[in-house]
């Protein structure tokens, strides 16, 4: 079988004699070398829309490819196109070298002056590898589906009522009291001012925009950017630049759903209060969408609003929207009967009391998987998750179903 090789190198006679050599070998069919990072990435993209089978089974990097380091570049091409065999050439091909070449993703190492041998070896190794993986694929494709997972919006009306808190809740809630070994997923669409890393502390180097572009996320490419926690949760979060939240389509989130929801038993979903096409298309697939709201005038307006609008673009109607009441108080004048009357939305019977102190010091720590079980934000909020059904067992402090049947 011929294997397709595509260079990526800047120096036009580097790029010359490159071809050259691989020119020479059995079975080796070079395509037109690109002359950067960018135009490689491009070039994989538009290959990958066909098929898979339309890529070059093996890529060479040239150290000095640019503008991206070569490291770099090879760690995104094996994220964003897991059925390529990435083959890093260098002038100092040392055991340091090799380590970090391997741990980004290469299938191998070549050295500068090429050689033929050495080239072959790695091209055919890289080659056969990258075939085997797409017969895997291949086979995948092949396979019924099975059901999906449920998908959990939670959005806030306004900035600032809770939304984030409660998504962290939820999922900590059915992660301890319920999926099975496929297990939970908390996805931050929150795409400008995403703060699910930070409550768990969590600074990681890929974010949901690293998925954006990729025709086909296998579970390979999906498990490179989700940072798996202390807690059992699996995180995707939010891009650290805020900008690269365009880069997350209406289509790259539909897709990218679609990959969660058949991997993960339940996928909670931070939608922020800003809409955006991405965080849009998960409110409308959601089996749960769910609107935080705090009881003060302006942040029921702000439910008005939401839900209008998402009635007007025909993403979700009122009356499927469940709306949950934050940091109620003794003086509260907005019930949540009254809230249900002026939105046209359900509200949850289960609201969440006011306690800032409670919330304080975990989440100055970064560490909200610690908010004490006995206190009442973080009880309401685990009882919230089992009113949902998104437990099959009692919360951890054993208290909640008590509370539900003496109601």
């Amino acid at each position: 079988m011929t294997t397709r090789i595509l260079p990526a190198v800047g120096d036009p006679d580097t790029a010359r004699a490159m071809l050259t050599v691989l020119s020479q070998l059995p079975d080796i069919a070079p395509l037109r070398a690109v002359p950067d990072s960018g135009a490689l990435l491009d070039t994989l993209a538009a290959l990958s829309h066909g098929s898979v089978g339309d890529l070059p089974e093996v890529v060479l990097i040239h150290e000095g490819v640019g503008p991206l380091p070569a490291l770099e570049v090879v760690r995104e091409v094996a994220l964003r196109f897991p059925a390529v065999g990435v083959v890093l050439v260098t002038s100092d091909p040392t055991a340091g070298l090799y380590a970090a070449a391997m741990e980004a993703g290469a299938r191998g190492l070549a050295g500068l002056p090429l050689s033929y041998d050495e080239l072959a070896a790695r091209v055919t190794a890289a080659g056969q590898w990258a075939q085997g993986v797409r017969r895997h694929l291949g086979a995948e494709e092949h396979t019924a589906a099975g059901p999906g997972g449920r998908v959990v919006t939670v959005s806030g009306a306004k900035g600032g009522v809770g939304a984030t808190l409660l998504a962290t809740q939820l999922a900590l809630a059915a992660r301890r009291g319920g999926p099975s070994d496929r297990g939970v997923l908390l996805l931050d669409l929150d795409l400008l001012c995403g703060d699910v890393g930070s409550y768990f502390d969590v600074q990681f180097r890929r974010s949901v925009a690293d998925l954006a572009g990729i025709s086909d996320i296998s579970p390979q490419v999906l498990s490179e950017a989700v940072y798996a926690h202390e807690t059992g949760l699996s995180l995707l979060i939010a891009p650290a630049e805020g900008e690269r939240g365009e880069e997350v389509t209406d289509p790259t989130a539909r897709q990218l759903l679609a990959a969660v929801r058949s991997r993960y038993e339940l996928v909670i979903v931070d939608c922020g209060s800003q809409m955006n096409p991405a965080n849009a298309a998960a409110v409308e697939i959601a089996d749960i969408a769910l609107l935080v709201t705090t009881p003060d005038v302006i942040s029921v307006r702000a439910v008005n609003r939401m839900v209008r609008m998402w009635d007007r673009l025909q993403i979700r109607k009122a009356e499927d929207t469940l709306t949950v009441v934050n940091r109620l108080g003794r003086t509260s004048h907005i019930q949540p009967q009254l809230i249900s009357r002026i939105t046209g939305t359900r509200v949850a019977r289960g609201v969440v009391p006011a306690n800032f102190r409670e919330l304080q010091e975990a989440q100055d720590a970064g560490r909200i998987q610690d908010l004490d079980h006995r206190g009442p934000v973080r009880r309401a909020m685990w009882e919230l998750a089992d009113e949902l059904g998104l437990t099959t067992a009692p919360a951890a402090d054993g208290r909640s179903n008590r509370r539900k049947g003496k109601g």
